[in-house]
């Protein structure tokens, strides 16, 4: 009898490598961001191995929920296999690796943060900001496609590479309509700005209709000022499909 080897996930690896992680890096991220979301989870190296591996084809919600927090990509472009509705992921067999019964039983899954009422954020955005530059004497606006997902009342946005020559992350806190938290950008290597990273606050407002939030950003400049400007996030399209987010993968411009 012939055995059958696994594929490597190597989508998950090239994800993890590109964040600069090494597997124990990326299992504690993962372990921050269930108790940032409140469902604690076991991440671990060899977990992370057995994901990058093929071993494990699917992972448990619990870790599913995690990865996106951590990449903010949906877990269907982590390169995992579905799992067919009624059965257990590949990680729940053998879970002795993973989590022990006492750490099982002392930590349950709380279910509340996920059963609170959220409006789901969820879907492609555009994200679209102006800012002046010094050097240029002249504003200029950035746009990117940002897909962005939902835990309870976090949201993580990251752009999709091929919509701008930058890339950016946001990190933010839902609290009714008001939007609060963090931006990165990673400029062009071949842009004016040389690769540098840049980072900094945002707050916005959501309108009532969900379709679009409108603030202001604040960061520090090339001359290590501080700036600010508008932000605005204008909603696309529902779905996280890889169908749907291959097709806004195009220059925001």
């Amino acid at each position: 009898m012939v055995a059958i080897m696994a594929a490597p996930n190597t989508a998950l690896r090239a994800v993890r490598t590109g964040m600069r992680m090494s597997q124990d890096d990326f299992a504690r991220a993962l372990q921050a961001a269930g108790h940032r979301v409140g469902e604690p989870n076991d991440a671990n190296k060899r977990l992370v191995q057995r994901w990058e591996s093929g071993a494990i084809a699917a992972p448990r919600p619990v870790y599913a929920r995690a990865l996106e927090v951590v990449t903010g990509l949906p877990i269907s472009l982590l390169g995992f296999a579905a799992v067919p509705s009624g059965h257990v992921a590949d990680d729940e067999h053998g879970g002795h690796d993973l989590t022990s019964p006492m750490s099982s039983l002392a930590t349950p899954t709380p279910t509340t943060k996920r059963t609170t009422a959220h409006r789901s954020h969820e879907g492609v955005w555009l994200s679209r900001y102006q800012y002046y530059s010094s050097g240029r004497g002249d504003s200029f606006a950035g746009q990117h496609f940002v897909v962005m997902l939902q835990h309870g009342d976090r949201l993580t946005a990251r752009s999709l590479p091929g919509s701008a020559s930058s890339s950016l992350s946001l990190d933010l806190t839902v609290d009714g309509a008001v939007v609060t938290g963090t931006w990165v950008e990673q400029t062009d290597p071949a842009g004016y700005y040389r690769g540098a990273r840049y980072h900094g606050a945002l707050q916005l407002i959501a309108e009532p209709t969900g379709r679009r939030m409108a603030g202001k950003w604040i960061g520090f400049g090339k001359d290590m000022d501080v700036n600010t400007g508008p932000w605005e996030l204008v909603f696309r399209d529902a779905s996280t499909s890889k169908a749907t987010l291959d097709r806004y993968n195009t220059s925001a411009t």
